[in-house]
């Protein structure tokens, strides 16, 4: 099995049998733990869709600002998802927590992990995100730094301080 096959949820499992049937609705999330990793694959995927319909519905969803949602999705290149831990969340429960780590590269270069516990759900048999507590954040710059005394990297031929660096 190609790499380019394996869910970027982590999971070990193809995409075609682990997150793309929550995904595309032909399967519903058996427990919390495995819509969070559909969640997590929608970004990677960019299926905001997904994302948005997979939140408790109500005032939740109305904050939900789709715009900021797909240019965090599409202008980040996604590494991973860790779960750190589960609460409840099973297929008999009705609500559970799923704390987790998710690390992704912003279009800037700076490698960031958005560590979160996710409060879920379950809705007429249907699991659902309710609300998540964010950690702070995680940033490592990914390349070199740049010195004030480097040549700037835009190209002007001038030093970083004099240019870009101000």
């Amino acid at each position: 099995m190609a790499d380019k096959d394996l869910c970027p949820c982590g999971s070990g499992k193809t995409y075609a049998e682990c997150c793309e049937p929550i995904i595309k609705g032909t399967a519903k999330a058996p427990t919390a733990e495995s819509l969070m990793r559909a969640r997590y694959s929608s970004y990677e995927k960019k299926e905001i869709d997904f994302i948005i319909n997979s939140c408790e519905e109500g005032e939740k969803i109305a904050e939900i600002d789709r715009k900021a949602t797909e240019d965090w999705a599409k202008n980040s290149t996604w590494h991973g998802l860790k779960i750190l831990r589960t609460e409840k969340g099973t297929e008999s429960d009705d609500e559970g927590i799923v704390e987790f780590e998710a690390t992704y590269t912003t279009k800037q270069g700076l490698r960031e992990i958005h560590h979160e516990i996710g409060y879920f759900k379950k809705i007429e048999g249907s699991w659902m995100y309710s609300v998540g507590s964010v950690k702070p954040m995680t940033v490592v710059r990914e390349g070199a730094k740049i010195g004030r005394n480097d040549p700037c990297p835009c190209g002007s031929g001038k030093k970083y301080k004099k240019c870009c660096g101000r």
